[in-house]
């Protein structure tokens, strides 16, 4: 048995798609959807295919954050294996069989699939979305996996096995933390190409800073609950150092080159603040729910 559970927030446009994507799976386990929200609306649309769909649940979250919301349901699910995804992407037909099968090896804890970029390259923030799914998370999962290291997971499509981790810090992001947590119980992190999520990326400067700079205090975080001695971080400004190089051989004509080009400031510039609101201000990773407005 798999549980598959949709975190949503103030997404009524697109939790039906999302719905949708995994409505279509074809794998020999058996499997419920569950669809959590805070918000009505959202809500709504998902009691709509509940009607129609008798493996799909609906449950209402207090609203105190996506972690929050993980620690209400859990204890309720009794599945083998976790799948989470969020409500604003959509999986790829028939990919999710291909992040179970590492399951079938007992030392495996957790497996990631692979976000890939829904925006056109043709303007500027689509293409850095295309260039840091691509040259960086997919290729740097897909070595630390091939040399048998530790490995982050994607809190866009992922999954752990339940009954492991019966309990997690509530200001560290969940896909961060849980990974943690299962490699310090001596659990492998698998990485499923295969596994696909179509994800789509903020459309303007000021909402790109803002989504990676929480995704790079996620990162940050678990240092506060983890010997990071024994268990290096995967994604740090001292990794983006000496792995941006690919992002080099990426562009594939002049204009993208000038784009490539143009993230490497950004990204020190969003480095700078996380390092500003960490160690100077004191202002740590908060578990809330937050809306990247030009995604939705």
């Amino acid at each position: 048995m798999v549980d598959v559970i949709i975190t949503s927030f103030k997404e009524p446009l697109t939790i039906g798609k999302a719905i949708d994507s995994f409505i279509q799976q074809d794998i020999k386990e058996k499997y419920k959807i569950w669809v959590i929200a805070p918000d009505e609306p959202t809500l709504n649309v998902a009691r709509r295919y509940s009607k129609k769909h008798k493996n799909i649940k609906v449950f209402k979250d207090s609203g105190k954050g996506k972690s929050f919301a993980l620690h209400e349901i859990l204890p309720k699910l009794k599945s083998e294996i976790i799948v989470l995804s969020d409500g604003d992407v959509h999986v790829k037909t028939n990919c999710l069989k291909y992040l179970i099968e590492p399951f079938n090896d007992k030392k495996v804890g957790c497996v990631t699939g692979r976000p890939v970029s829904e925006e056109s390259k043709k303007n500027i923030y689509g293409y850095w979305s295309h260039l840091l799914c691509d040259a960086g998370a997919h290729k740097a999962r897909l070595k630390r996996f091939r040399k048998k290291q530790f490995l982050e997971c994607s809190g866009y499509f992922w999954a752990f096995r339940n009954h492991v981790i019966k309990r997690f810090p509530l200001d560290i992001p969940e896909d961060t933390v849980i990974s943690y947590l299962f490699r310090e119980k001596k659990y492998k992190i698998a990485y499923a190409p295969k596994a696909i999520v179509y994800v789509t990326f903020p459309k303007n400067l000021h909402e790109f800073i803002e989504q990676k700079k929480r995704t790079a205090k996620g990162h940050e975080a678990p240092r506060k609950y983890v010997n990071m001695k024994k268990i290096p971080r995967t994604k740090s400004f001292k990794n983006e150092l000496l792995e941006g190089y690919r992002a080099l051989f990426y562009p594939k004509n002049l204009i993208e080159i000038f784009y490539t080009l143009l993230l490497f400031p950004v990204r020190l510039y969003i480095w700078m603040l996380v390092f500003h609101h960490t160690r100077i201000k004191k202002k740590e990773y908060q578990d809330a729910w937050e809306r990247i407005e030009s995604t939705k």
